[in-house]
Order: structure tokens, then C-alpha cells, then sequence
């Protein structure tokens, strides 16, 4: 029977399957062409898109001053990291911190100590200068300095007229004959009252002092002398004992020229200093002199008082009226 395909007989009864349709069952798929991986070129790993556009649409004015912050972040850093090596720890041992310098203590270490003593806080470092622990000097120092001599004092003592001072020595009993004495002469502009002393002495014209007191003039002598008072001609120094010598330095003015001090006592007296000392001149060629005495009495607000007395060698027989003179000063 045909299969009504102009086909073959038979077929529909058998149940074969046609020709064609067995080998279109037979057919497998293609094979898939492969090539090989180590033919091909290895691929390179893309960068991310994001980043290189980010990058590169950077203005360049942008780039260089992250550069410049970046330089200056490292240089900062090398810079604190030199620096504190060179300064060190204040913690390691055998350094100090740094700063200002301090003065030594003022206790000076016993001696015979084998093992030396702890560092005080306020002592200089071992590697300081002496000009550099002399920056902040201690109380004591400062204490001690204020005592010393004034530049005022050390150009009297460098005067060739004045010596040095003496140590303390109180003021003799001169010669000549004591005049007892009870009135009493008030110096209102230097606040002390003294001795009037009576003849041959007599009060005189005070300027330019405050009170004045003469003996009558000497033959063949060019001074004259005389008792007098009146607030201190010179600057005050800190201690009365200075101020006494400027003092008598001053009183070389009322000397003859070429004249020189000779010092005899120098004694502390009540609120004051006493300084006595003889003067030299020459007179025709001949070696002159005269006795003499200066104190400076403290004067509650005001001045110190100055009393100066002076008496030549050709009235010898009135230089014990010095120690009168002297021991009769009062505050008024």
C-alpha cells in the first residue's frame, strides 16, 4: 500500500518509520567549535572607570596643593621629631628641663660630704654658664648687693684726699679744757637741737647752714673755726655710715686747698654715725692741721642732719669743745 507520499508500499502497515525522518532523528547536534585559550592573548584587568575619570578630571591647581600639604605635613613631622631629640625628656635622667635658668641655693653644702647631694629644682643645670645662673640672682644676692657701696661712695673712697674707712673706733677724749655747757641751740630746718657753747665762742651768721658757731679768727691761719648744722649737703646712701663719708668728703670745701683726711674714729651713735678724723693742709709751706668730726643723725621724715665740726691746731685748747659738741646732738 502506498503511503500516499508517492511512496513506498507497505510502510503504514509495518509501522517503519521513512527513510528521511530516521536520518533526521539520526542526526546529532554540531560539535562546538572551540579555540584554543593559550592562543588568545591574555586579557588585561580594566581599571575602574570611576577612578581614572575621577583623577583625570582633576584640575591640575587641585593635584599640586594636595602635593604642598602633603610636603608640608612630612617636613612638620621630621621637624618635631629633630627637635625633640636634641631637647630631650625632662624625665631622663642627668637632664634638666629646659627653660629659665635659676639661681643656686643660697645654703652652701657642708663640706666633707662623700656623695653629692640630690640636685635642687632651683639650681643651674651643670652645663650653665656662670653668666646665665647670674640671670636671676638669689634674695640673698640681691640683699647683699643693696648693702654694698654706691657708685656715689666709690668715687669718694677713690678720691686720693679720702682713705679708706677705718674699723669702729670710738672718739678719745681730746685735749684742751672742758665747757660745760647748759643752753641749747634748736636747728628747726634739720630737726635736732645742740650744744650752745659759750665764750669765746659765739653764733654767727648761719648761711649756708642752719646754725653757726665760730671761735674768733687765729693769726697766720686761713681757717676758721666753727660748729655747725644743717640737713645732709649730699645724696643719702642706705647706710649712715656712707652717708657720713660723703659727708666729710663734702666738708673738705670749707678746708684750704690741697687739704687730706686722716681718719681717728668711726662710731656708730644714737640713730647715726660719727666719723672724726684730722685734717692736713699746708700753710706758707709749712704742714698745718686741724681736728674734726662729722655726724649724721636720722631724721624721722625728712633728711638726715649733718653736724660738722672743725677746729685748727693754733686753737688746740678748744678741741675737747669737739667731744661737747658732739654728745649734745638730739633729735628735737
Amino acid at each position: 500500500m502506498l503511503d500516499g507520499l508517492g511512496g513506498t508500499p507497505g510502510t503504514r502497515g509495518t509501522g517503519s518509520v521513512p527513510t528521511y525522518v530516521t536520518a533526521e532523528a539520526d542526526t546529532s547536534e554540531l560539535p562546538k567549535v572551540t579555540v584554543d585559550d593559550r592562543s588568545r592573548p591574555p586579557a588585561t584587568p580594566s581599571r575602574s572607570p570611576i577612578k581614572k575619570s575621577r583623577i583625570g578630571d582633576l584640575p591640575m591647581r587641585v593635584i599640586y596643593r594636595i602635593l604642598a600639604v602633603a610636603t608640608a605635613v612630612v617636613v612638620a613631622a621630621v621637624a618635631a621629631v629633630v627637635g625633640f631629640t636634641y631637647s630631650g625628656s625632662p624625665d631622663q635622667p642627668g637632664e634638666g628641663a629646659s627653660g629659665q635658668i635659676a639661681a643656686p641655693s643660697a645654703a652652701t653644702p657642708s663640706p666633707g660630704v662623700s656623695s653629692p647631694a640630690a640636685p635642687s629644682p632651683t639650681a643651674p643645670s651643670p652645663t650653665a654658664s656662670p653668666a646665665q645662673a647670674s640671670l636671676s640672682p638669689s634674695p640673698t644676692a640681691s640683699a647683699a648687693g643693696s648693702q654694698g657701696p654706691s657708685a656715689a661712695v666709690v668715687v669718694a673712697l677713690a678720691d686720693p684726699r679720702v682713705p679708706e674707712l677705718p674699723r669702729d673706733r670710738r672718739l678719745g677724749r681730746l685735749p684742751g679744757k672742758e665747757h660745760k655747757t647748759k643752753r641749747r641751740l634748736q636747728d628747726a630746718k634739720s630737726g635736732v637741737s645742740l650744744a650752745r657753747l659759750g665764750k669765746p665762742w659765739k653764733v654767727f651768721g648761719a648761711s649756708p647752714f642752719a646754725t653757726r658757731q665760730v671761735l674768733p679768727r687765729a693769726k697766720g691761719v686761713p681757717t676758721r673755726a666753727m660748729l655747725v648744722s644743717c640737713p645732709v649737703p649730699i645724696k643719702v646712701q642706705e647706710s649712715p655710715k656712707h652717708t657720713a663719708l660723703l659727708a666729710a668728703r663734702w666738708t673738705l670745701n670749707h678746708h684750704p686747698k690741697g687739704s687730706r683726711i686722716g681718719w681717728t674714729a668711726s662710731q656708730p651713735i644714737k640713730d647715726g654715725w660719727l666719723l672724726g678724723y684730722r685734717v692736713t693742709y699746708k700753710v706758707k709751706g709749712k704742714t698745718r692741721l686741724s681736728m674734726a668730726a662729722v655726724a649724721v643723725t636720722e631724721v624721722p621724715g625728712a633728711k638726715p642732719a649733718m653736724v660738722f665740726v672743725t677746729i685748727p691746731d693754733a686753737q688746740r685748747k678748744n678741741w675737747r669743745d669737739i667731744n661737747t659738741a658732739i654728745s649734745s646732738i638730739r633729735l628735737k
